[in-house]
């Protein structure tokens, strides 16, 4: 599989993409006014203890205060340190925890890393269980056990990479996982980062020992830096960068720690943008809309909500060419899993996630379409879990979230409908001013009111009710005038009272 890297940059904001045999795979982005936070380490307050959830919340300084749950104070030791499929700890809930409520108490300080960026109403998830990632090695100073990626296969190497490091770590010194990137990494090369990491852990702690609580101790490396950090090895092609700058300081980080990927670095100096160049500007559209077509005719509805995001499969236009609707049925189903799959690492989707396959009578084919599923979510940076597909013919995911997908860090929720997608018609508008009128009418107080609505529902009302106001006037007995406002939202109006022109709308109208 062909991989690259294509890194965009301004002042003003990063862009990364990541491209898999020529189609755009995964997409990141970074603001200087984002405030990313995972990866950094604060010295934190305890605000309150909650022996109920088995959790703590920690004052870090941001605006809501950060979620700590028991597991996340002590280390499981299990399975050499106990490391995820992707290098990354099990920061699981274990049952065999301390209790937190005797492991801290309200206003202690806590050296604290993010885990997860605030969320919608949540504020940052954060651990205790401190570890520093470097190019080759993850550096765990409350540790001594010694780890290697899964992903370095070959058992042989596994086995080298591991007895190094061993002989670099020593008692009491900290525990360590060679990453990806640490394949046919040298002793020299393994030792020297090991050192770089463990000095910047006490240059850590020194700092937290004379910080005051909510306080920044160590910032993580920022968007670019940290991609070529933890992506940029000898699986990847090629790195395109457009910003000249950056280009640079890539050029210096790969020339100190991996000279012979040098020659996979390029500059894109061209007048037209490096994602126009690439043919990826349409596919980051696309993945912004809520219907994404499938090359089959087919298509997939993606539709995030509070609690989890829905994906339907149609087969919308496609009918296949032979008579039978279970093959058409199972080959847009297989067009579907990869799409989705793609679509989810794209827009960064995480949570809980669930899947309307059309429904297939073969049981056969609703394991091949768990099978192709779970063979493309593979490819996936985050940690997925799909289960069995259920009665319904529903299959239920989940997903690592770790900040907010793209669509949420991009967008705001739209001022008029306040996020969900759906305004009141005009006629329905026109029949709740006709109600909230009659309220008014019910007041001895009102006598004249004028009503503004959008030039919308003006119209509406001027083609299809055009006795409306005369109407409504001679039912209430009150001197009634209508007049369109184009400052107003197509779904909301305005009742003034008298001649100061009084807002009386909230007395009448339905709350």
């Amino acid at each position: 599989m062909k991989r690259e890297i294509l890194i965009s940059a301004s002042d003003q904001e990063s862009w990364v993409a990541l491209k898999e045999d020529g189609r755009l795979a995964e997409l990141m982005f970074d603001r200087p006014d984002r405030g990313r936070l995972v990866g950094d380490i604060f010295l934190g307050r305890v605000e309150a203890v909650l022996p109920g959830i088995q959790a703590a919340f920690v004052d870090i300084g941001e605006e809501k205060a950060a979620f700590l749950h028991a597991s996340d104070l002590a280390r499981d030791h299990e399975n050499g340190g106990g490391r995820g499929r992707r290098g990354q700890s099990r920061q699981g809930r274990d049952r065999n925890a301390q209790a937190i409520q005797d492991a801290i108490t309200r206003g202690q300080k806590v050296l604290v890393k993010v885990t997860k960026e605030a969320i919608s109403t949540k504020g940052p998830r954060v651990t205790a269980q401190i570890s520093l990632p470097g190019r080759f090695l993850v550096y765990i100073p409350d540790s001594d056990q010694v780890g290697v990626s899964r992903k370095i296969d070959h058992r042989g190497e596994r086995a080298r990479l591991r007895g190094m490091a061993r002989e670099v770590v020593k008692g009491g010194s900290g525990g360590v996982i060679v990453r990806t990137a640490g394949e046919e990494l040298t002793q020299e090369k393994l030792q020297k980062e090991y050192t770089q990491l463990r000095r910047r852990w006490e240059g850590i702690q020194a700092r937290a020992r004379k910080s005051d609580p909510s306080s920044l101790i160590h910032a993580e490396a920022k968007l670019i830096s940290g991609v070529i950090r933890d992506l940029f090895t000898n699986r990847f092609d090629a790195v395109t960068i457009d910003n000249r700058g950056v280009h640079k300081q890539i050029v210096e980080y790969v020339r100190a720690f991996d000279p012979e990927l040098l020659d996979r670095i390029h500059y894109y100096g061209e007048p037209d943008h490096l994602f126009d160049h690439a043919g990826i500007a349409k596919e980051i559209q696309r993945s912004f809309r809520r219907r994404v077509e499938l090359p089959s005719g087919g298509h997939v509805i993606i539709e995030p909500t509070e609690a989890l995001v829905s994906i339907d499969v149609n087969t919308g236009r496609f009918t296949g060419r032979k008579k039978d609707p279970e093959h058409t049925i199972l080959k847009t189903n297989l067009d579907a899993t990869r799409e989705i799959a793609t679509q989810l690492r794209l827009r960064d989707i995480g949570g809980i996630i669930v899947i309307d396959f059309i429904d297939m009578e073969s049981q056969e084919n609703r394991n091949r379409v768990l099978h192709e599923l779970r063979t493309h979510l593979g490819r996936d940076r985050a940690r997925t879990r799909t289960w069995e597909v259920s009665e319904l013919g529903l299959i239920e995911m989940t997903r690592q979230r770790v900040r907010p997908s793209i669509l949420q860090s991009l967008t705001e929720p739209c001022s008029v409908c306040e996020g969900s997608g759906h305004i009141w018609t005009a006629p329905t508008l026109v029949r709740e001013i006709e109600r909230s009128v009659g309220r008014a009418a019910l007041d001895a107080r009102q006598r004249q009111i004028l009503i503004r609505v959008h030039p919308h529902v003006a119209l509406q009302i001027m083609e299809f009710e055009p006795r409306f106001v005369r109407k409504l006037s001679r039912r209430t007995r009150l001197r009634l005038d209508l007049r369109d406002d184009p400052l107003l939202r197509p779904d909301e109006y305005r009742l003034l009272s008298g001649r100061e022109g009084e807002d009386v709308t909230d007395r009448y109208r339905t709350v």
